[in-house]
């Protein structure tokens, strides 16, 4: 019997959840904070630019770039055109931090194998 893809759903939401426990025990983050970092490797972003990118409400959005501002990760930046505009880009200690993410990738290759399952 084929398995209803709600079931197939509440697997790889586990397995993501499941992911997300590991990701934040190993680097102090949580998975939104790991997102942000990439998001900023090569570009500066307004907090709503981030929010969509992400796929967040601003309010969660604020909240993560607190965390990652918070911790060192990220740095704020005054618009060159409009000194009204924030600018958020990633920091030394963001980019040290997102390096050692990426050496350890297998976990999420790992993640994949099994969320192709």
């Amino acid at each position: 019997m084929e398995m209803p893809n709600i079931c197939i759903l509440r697997d790889i939401y586990k397995l993501i959840r499941d992911f997300e426990v590991q990701f934040q025990q190993k680097y102090g983050l949580c998975l939104n904070e790991g997102m942000l970092l990439c998001t900023l490797k090569d570009k500066q972003y307004t907090s709503g630019e981030i929010a969509e990118l992400l796929g967040l409400t601003c309010s969660n959005t604020s909240k993560i770039i607190k965390a990652c501002e918070t911790k060192g990760l990220i740095l704020r930046a005054l618009g060159k055109d409009d000194k009204r505009q924030m600018y958020f880009k990633i920091s030394d200690a963001g980019l040290t931090k997102l390096t050692e993410i990426r050496c350890e990738s297998d976990s999420i290759n790992e993640l994949l194998t099994e969320i192709k399952k």
